[in-house]
């Protein structure tokens, strides 16, 4: 076990609810429930509070929180950094746990190990012996920590370095068994003397750790790194929500991935390394390839007959795998007869065919609103911003001359579409039956079928909206008149209304139909009309 990992536990009494970690219901949004007039229209959750902060001024905010807990339980930073991340930077859990466990509890469950005064004077000797290198020492070239071990600077040095390479955050003492951290300011000022650029690294080793070890705090995931953390305001949970960074980039808070929403995290982690894998490619070989039963390498057949020769020398009969001789005729081998019919091995290739076409099916599908979506971003987005800017010029009827709901359609075809494109990723894995196991529907209820038809009706609906959408937005007014504006003004309002309104009920049949349909639990975020919660920008 990783001497990081080995003193930081939970009791079971500790330990975050899954459920607790769901955000609090808003109110329902009336309007666009009578929109639609639907009762079924689902509310979404009161948008959730976030902050986002550059490396300096995340830097200023982990000292607010160390110099506040080490107020508390007067005690060093160090103490206070292992604290804290013990009760991952969560200073409300922290406290309550103090008014029940007390100081002394928590401290020996953070692993902060403190003697009386060990740090506070120099052996009296003239000479110490190190107990790593065995080599006699002055005072001065002695350094103790907190706990009481003394070792020399060189060994101690050697230590630290040996810790960051190793990628450890908290470097704890060289003595066998001691779960002591170290000092801070012994392990910089020591790697100082020897190794700048060690020492700049446990710098940020320190303030990363704010981060990963935080559960209110993300980095954003975007490439090339835009360099901001996102702060939850209440940290009290860890919550299934997506926020979108100030660089543009949205991301779901819990998997600190893109953000998939309505496809559940683990769907999408599954999504991710299948097409980063090579899952594809064997499984187009089994379709496609014959193995040569000498070196199994994999051969394609091009042209030509039956007989095949492998680069290894080995010959074999294209039509069953089976090794043979040389000697052939364009319709038969020598001594080489296979007109048996092998059940198996043709039901393995067909399975292996219909896979690969069902996931051909749905990757087309997802890739090309994909697609669709960045062409709407890079040329549709500007075009959208000239025409706002044309008719505030060049109108004067204030209804007219606010063209704010062309911004806001644009945006929220966006958004749509993107939810539209995921919402393959998760038919792919939800009907699967293979790779994604199901409980038999209860007596009475819907069948899978039904709920599957279900769900594909509400994609239908919202494919079909967005793509109106997206073509009223690509039409330009070849006017200006008031009433041709009105016009387009109050259709896109109205599209916009209705392909939101048909998301939320294809997230609601997700969440209500299918997802307790699953063997493995598994949630998603709920339906949050007009995009994730945007986080604000913090300035040191």
């Amino acid at each position: 076990m990783d001497s990081d990992d080995e003193f930081y536990y939970y009791d079971d009494d500790e330990c975050c609810d899954d459920d607790d970690d769901e955000a609090m219901e808003g109110d329902d949004d009336d309007d666009e429930c009578q929109a639609e007039e639907d009762d079924d229209c689902a509310s979404p959750e009161r948008p959730l509070e976030f902050s986002a902060f550059q490396k300096e001024s995340l830097s200023v905010a982990q000292q607010q929180d160390l110099s506040m807990v080490m107020g508390i339980f007067n005690i060093k930073q160090h103490h206070a950094r292992a604290l804290l991340i013990h009760y991952r930077w969560n200073i409300d859990r922290l406290n309550d746990h103090l008014d029940r466990k007390g100081q002394d509890c928590m401290l020996m469950e953070a692993g902060v190990v403190v003697v009386p005064s060990a740090g506070s004077k120099r052996p009296s000797r003239k000479k110490v012996t190190c107990m790593v290198c065995f080599e006699d020492f002055s005072p001065r070239a002695i350094s103790a920590m907190d706990c009481g071990h003394s070792f020399c600077n060189d060994c101690w040095t050697g230590h630290f370095v040996a810790a960051l390479d190793s990628g450890k955050k908290q470097i704890r003492c060289m003595e066998v068994k001691c779960p002591a951290i170290c000092d801070e300011d012994v392990v910089q000022r020591l790697l100082g003397r020897r190794d700048p650029a060690a020492a700049e690294r446990f710098r940020d080793f320190l303030l990363q750790s704010y981060v990963d070890d935080n559960s209110a705090v993300k980095w954003c995931p975007s490439v090339p790194h835009c360099g901001r953390a996102i702060r939850l305001a209440k940290a009290d949970v860890e919550p299934l929500c997506e926020v979108e960074c100030p660089c543009g980039v949205s991301f779901c808070f819990r998997c600190a991935t893109t953000a998939h929403s309505p496809c559940p995290c683990a769907m999408w982690e599954r999504w991710e390394a299948k097409g980063q894998g090579e899952v594809e490619n064997v499984k187009w070989l089994l379709v496609n390839a014959k193995n040569c039963p000498k070196c199994f390498k994999p051969i394609v057949k091009i042209d030509g007959c039956n007989l095949m020769t492998c680069k290894c020398g080995q010959h074999f009969c294209w039509l069953c795998g089976g090794a043979t001789g040389v000697a052939h005729t364009w319709t038969s081998i020598s001594g080489h007869s296979c007109n048996r019919f092998e059940q198996e091995e043709k039901k393995k290739a067909d399975d292996a065919k219909r896979q690969l076409l069902r996931y051909e099916h749905y990757y087309e599908r997802f890739h090309s609103h994909g697609d669709s979506c960045k062409a709407e971003r890079e040329k549709l987005g500007p075009a959208v911003a000239k025409r706002v800017s044309k008719l505030e010029e060049h109108t004067i009827s204030s209804l007219i001359k606010d063209a704010s709901w062309l911004s806001n359609a644009h945006r929220s075809l966006l958004g749509c579409r993107q939810v539209l494109a995921r919402s393959y990723v998760f038919a792919y894995y939800m009907f699967d039956g293979e790779e994604t196991r199901t409980r038999p529907p209860e007596r009475g209820s819907l069948s899978m079928a039904q709920r599957q038809d279900l769900f594909e009706d509400y994609q239908e609906q919202v494919e079909g909206n967005v793509e109106k959408l997206s073509k009223l937005l690509s039409t330009d007014f070849p006017t200006l008149l008031d009433e041709e504006i009105k016009q387009a003004r109050q259709q896109a309002m109205n599209l916009v209304k209705t392909v939101e309104a048909h998301c939320g009920k294809m997230y609601g049949c997700i969440q209500d139909e299918l997802l307790p349909m699953l063997v493995e639990p598994m949630s998603i975020v709920s339906y949050q009309p007009g995009g994730p919660s945007k986080a604000n920008e913090l300035r040191a």
